[in-house]
């Protein structure tokens, strides 16, 4: 299940960055969120820790952090942070900020899109080392 996860949350990343060169702003922001969504639940799911089914799961990272190698524990802050800030924009990437009359194509800027990626492709990446580590010690 972790290495589904992982493997999801790495297409998401890819799927941003394409919408990030593409200037679609909304779609990367979305993805980024659904990456890191997966790659925490992926990190979640390999510990045994049952997660809420929800999009921010940063508090289920409290029950781990004492478990977790060195470089994702000083993360999890950032990690606890990134998921509840990408989890409030979920809806306006998808669907604007309807009551303002603002589509998602002009909700997010291209140096907030590019940062979230960024910061995003840094935070998956050390959970798919966590999970590979795994892994590759069965």
């Amino acid at each position: 299940m972790a290495a589904d996860c992982i493997y999801r949350a790495a297409r998401c990343l890819r799927e941003a960055e394409i919408a990030v060169s593409e200037s679609d702003f909304a779609g990367a922001v979305r993805r980024s969120q659904e990456a890191l969504e997966l790659a925490v639940k992926a990190v979640l799911r390999s510990m045994a820790v049952e997660y809420p089914h929800e999009h921010d799961v940063g508090e289920a990272l409290d029950i781990v952090q004492d478990r977790l190698p060195s470089s994702l524990r000083s993360e999890v802050t950032k990690l606890k942070e990134l998921l509840t800030e990408l989890s409030r924009v979920r809806g306006p990437a998808f669907y604007g900020y309807e009551r303002e009359g603002i589509p998602a194509s002009r909700a997010f800027s291209k140096e907030y899109a590019h940062r979230i990626y960024i910061e995003v492709k840094r935070l998956v990446q050390e959970c798919s080392t966590f999970i590979n580590s795994l892994s590759r010690s069965k």
